[in-house]
């Protein structure tokens, strides 16, 4: 799955609710069929990347919580290592200045006023929703295997995960060090994390794929 960072257009800031202007515009804009269509797809909940200020995460996601906001913060293990030699086991986000929430539109508003929330991700004046599949697809596999965050990728070899809660995601396999990864994207954002994978796991996204080997023995090498 890749999360980008917001740029200009491609973010809702907090003034960005639906006012009645904006109501009244659109429908002479587009006509009564497709604002009633709008107008019922209010109540639907879907998947949104809220992006926060640095080191903002785990509090937003907090604050998430306590006002009944479903929100998913993925985290990921990382050793630290302190002056005195010490080694400390701390837990970062998986995908820095970016938590995910479920909402409806009407709760764009509630969400844009968490402190350290600094947008929703959209594009131009509307926030995009992710896929449900990718979203519920990490949170089922986070804690089955290891995650770190890893470069986006624009080239490698493209294969699909074929077993396990990450059925069906795709992405790039690569390796470190006697490792299989697979790179996983979240485009909206322009993220990537790297999952490990045995080799048995994967297949080839498609046999047309560039740079896709149609040989399994390739992910041996």
């Amino acid at each position: 799955m890749a999360l980008a960072k917001p740029c200009s257009g491609s973010v809702l800031s907090g003034s960005l609710g639906i006012s009645e202007t904006q109501v009244q515009a659109q429908l002479l804009a587009t006509g009564r069929a497709k604002f009633e269509q709008t107008a019922l797809s209010l109540d639907r909940e879907a998947w949104f990347a809220v992006f926060t200020s640095s080191h903002h995460e785990k509090k937003v996601s907090h604050r998430f919580l306590e006002q009944h906001l479903e929100n998913f913060l993925p985290l990921y293990s990382e050793i630290h290592h302190w002056t005195n030699r010490r080694k400390v086991t701390v837990q970062l986000p998986l995908f820095p200045n970016y938590v995910f929430v479920r909402i409806d539109r009407r709760q764009r508003g509630q969400v844009l006023q968490v402190p350290g929330v600094l947008a929703i991700v959209g594009r131009g004046y509307e926030p995009t929703p992710l896929p449900d599949f990718e979203i519920e697809s990490l949170r089922s596999g986070l804690h089955l295997r290891k995650f770190e965050p890893h470069p986006s990728l624009e080239v490698g070899t493209r294969v699909r995960i074929r077993v396990g809660p990450l059925e069906g995601m795709e992405g790039f396999l690569v390796r470190k060090k006697n490792n299989l990864r697979v790179v996983l994207t979240v485009p909206l954002i322009n993220k990537s994390v790297a999952v490990e994978v045995d080799a048995g796991d994967i297949e080839p996204a498609s046999r047309h794929s560039a740079g896709v080997s149609s040989d399994p023995r390739a992910f041996h090498h």
